[in-house]
């Protein structure tokens, strides 16, 4: 239970301060609230709003003060459901004579000892960014930093970067938390943080800041963008948020997680354009019309939208290239092959196994596949930190992918020989190079294999290749492996921070590292049904689930995913540094739906079919759908100001985007009663 009370502020002009704890740590860590609001205009003056009374009711307690312009009076009221939270209402009344732009700002102090860590869903995790990162994105430093540079002691942002508007902070007494609502009478609200050795603070902006600068993508910011409401004398508003106080736990954020999620889903709604069987057909359509390569076997990475612009281009629009995972490759192609087999297509069928024969011939001299294939170029090492490096996520997918299409051709009496010596080749390589301690690396030199960098959780997905080649060829030694890297793993889920999956954003947190923890732990449930690894499945879903959107965006009018009522519940951020909404969530639908029915916890049955209902949206159901071809899946939706303006969609259609869709598709139809995708 979280408890409040009253204290003193040390002044002599009546104002007071209340904190709100938890009633275990009342003498260690509180959430100190020592005014209302502060009021800023764009020169930086301030004007701040003071506790004057603060007062029980039956179910809380009313808190209430006033400045010089200013009047303003709160309710929060306790709520017990889920977790124990605040729901507060704070009504503001400008009393100023002459209309005024400002800014108005509701935060706390978390009291008690411990630097603090943070999180802002999808959005911002623990320092965000290491030092050594070769990626620019912003980073938390106690010490603060240049903002230049992205580094800084705080951080405002807006509503929108966020999966939930909640900003979480945690010292060794406690974790405290506000949340929002992505829209407030003054428009877009904002969230943000500070924490350097005078204390540390957490708050809401309405309408939104950003500071100390904006991050839009690039490597250079924006300047710091602090936006203003002009009030007008007499006028009135009501702002709404809630208030959570929680143990130190790192897990401790999940209780309010699912509680948000729990209010948010009741006002917005699914829209999912058509079912399962629709979504295969177009989708394999899609795939197989407009990335398969006949030429060169392969599945092209993108396909652009327009295609009288991509022939006045030379085809530049198209992107020739074929990762053996990830982006594109062994996991769409086994999504094709395994669907043409299903409704007898032949060209489907065998466009899979053509692509699939090209990537088993790909070894690198390491052991392990290439990366990439490249017109013109051929096999190459793909978008790592150096040209020489392979990363382990990319060939250990490339693996698991190959082995799954092996046994479902084994099922049907088909044997590929070529197919088994890559599988081998790869899974011996892991085997011979993981330490001792369970850690496989996470970047490996292309020829001579040597681990180049063993940072980071980039090599996980090794544990699910491993566990399901055992199965494949009765080999001891690859599940051996595997629970050793289970192990070893355990601590990035512990730590409520993994990171390290994709190629492109270097040891960074992302969705994809949630997702290839849920896969690899709940296969080593299902390995040997030690309890242990459905902990740490459940725990890593959890942490999943702080990327996916738990409400609906308000785009801008005329945006086209606004004028397609595009609803984001469902949708995950990519990154904290690639913040776009993307459906590679869609990768561990089978193994959601599977720790749903092991742990009987619906809430992982409801945020799976989320996930699927946000991506049976916008698959072109006919040629000028949306001025794409039918069957084509954009990557990127612009869910704020990062990349492109909000409401906006990346024009081109990727063989990821489609085959994940492809393939989770077909994985859910067996769950098709229970995800009742026809209930919006």
């Amino acid at each position: 239970m979280m408890q409040w009370k009253v204290a003193d502020d040390g002044s002599k002009s009546g104002t007071k301060a209340f904190q709100i704890m938890r009633a275990e740590s009342m003498q260690e860590a509180s959430l100190s609230f020592t005014q209302l609001l502060t009021v800023s205009d764009r020169n930086g003056g301030k004007e701040i709003v003071p506790v004057r009374e603060a007062v029980s009711i039956a179910d809380g307690f009313q808190v209430s003060g006033q400045s010089e312009n200013f009047q303003v009076s709160s309710s929060w009221k306790q709520n017990s459901d889920i977790c124990s939270y605040y729901e507060v209402f704070i009504d503001v009344q400008y009393t100023g004579k002459e209309a005024s732009a400002v800014n108005l700002q509701f935060g706390c102090q978390l009291e008690g000892a411990g630097k603090p860590d943070w999180m802002i869903p999808g959005a911002f995790y623990k320092e965000n960014r290491f030092e050594k990162n070769l990626r620019p994105y912003p980073r938390y430093d106690f010490k603060g930093g240049d903002p230049q540079q992205m580094v800084s002691d705080y951080w405002s942002f807006r509503a929108d970067r966020a999966a939930l508007p909640a900003v979480f902070a945690w010292n060794d007494g406690m974790c405290g938390a506000l949340c929002t609502d992505e829209m407030s009478p003054l428009g877009l609200s904002g969230l943000g943080f500070r924490g350097n050795a005078s204390g540390t603070e957490i708050w809401l902006n309405f309408p939104y800041r950003e500071e100390p600068v904006t991050f839009i993508g690039n490597a250079v910011p924006a300047p710091a963008d602090l936006v203003m409401h002009t009030f007008q004398p007499g006028e009135q508003v009501q702002l709404h948020l809630y208030v959570y106080a929680g143990t130190p736990d790192p897990h401790s954020y999940n209780p309010f997680v699912r509680q948000m999620y729990a209010i948010h889903r009741k006002d917005h709604g699914l829209n999912p354009w058509m079912g399962l069987e629709q979504a295969a057909e177009l989708t394999a359509h899609g795939l197989y019309e407009w990335h398969y390569d006949r030429e060169n076997d392969i599945l092209r990475e993108t396909a652009a939208f327009d295609r009288e612009f991509n022939n006045n281009v030379k085809g530049m629009g198209d992107r020739p290239h074929m990762h053996v995972s990830w982006v594109s490759g062994v996991p769409y192609a086994y999504a094709l092959l395994t669907y043409g087999r299903r409704i007898n297509n032949a060209s489907y069928t065998d466009a899979g196994i053509a692509v699939l024969n090209k990537i088993a011939t790909g070894l690198a001299p390491s052991g392990t596949f290439w990366a990439s294939w490249e017109l013109g170029r051929g096999w190459t090492a793909g978008w790592n930190p150096k040209r020489t490096w392979l990363q382990a996520r990319t060939v250990s997918e490339a693996t698991l992918f190959l082995v799954r299409a092996l046994a479902f051709e084994r099922e049907a009496g088909i044997e590929h020989p070529d197919w088994e010596h890559a599988v081998l080749s790869n899974l011996r390589y892991a085997t011979a190079h993981q330490r001792s301690d369970g850690n496989f690396g996470s970047y490996y030199d292309c020829e001579t294999g040597e681990v180049q960098e063993w940072d980071g959780a980039g090599g996980m997905l090794w544990i699910a290749a491993l566990l399901e080649g055992a199965a494949y060829f009765a080999e001891e030694t690859f599940s051996a492996a595997a629970v050793r890297g289970g192990s070893y793993y355990e601590r990035f889920i512990r730590d409520e921070y993994i990171y390290g999956a994709p190629e492109d954003v270097h040891l960074t947190p992302t969705s994809e590292d949630a997702y290839n923890a849920v896969v690899s732990y709940v296969l080593l449930y299902e390995w040997n049904r030690q309890p242990l690894w459905l902990e740490l499945a459940s725990s890593a879903a959890d942490w999943m689930m702080t990327f996916r959107w738990t409400y609906n965006l308000q785009f801008p009018k005329h945006s086209l995913l606004a004028q397609y009522d595009y609803c984001s519940r469902g949708a995950d951020q990519a990154s904290t540094s690639n913040q776009h909404l993307h459906n590679y969530g869609l990768f561990a639908v089978p193994e959601m739906l599977r720790l749903w029915t092991y742990t009987g916890d619906r809430y992982y049955l409801d945020r799976t079919r989320d996930h699927i209902s946000c991506f049976l949206q916008f698959i072109a159901r006919e040629d000028g759908d949306f001025n794409a071809y039918k069957g084509m899946v954009t990557e990127r939706f612009y869910n704020t100001n990062c990349f492109q303006p909000k409401g906006m969609m990346l024009t081109l259609s990727h063989s990821w985007c489609i085959g994940l869709i492809l393939y989770a598709s077909q994985a859910s139809l067996s769950y098709e009663h229970e995800l009742d995708l026809n209930d919006r």
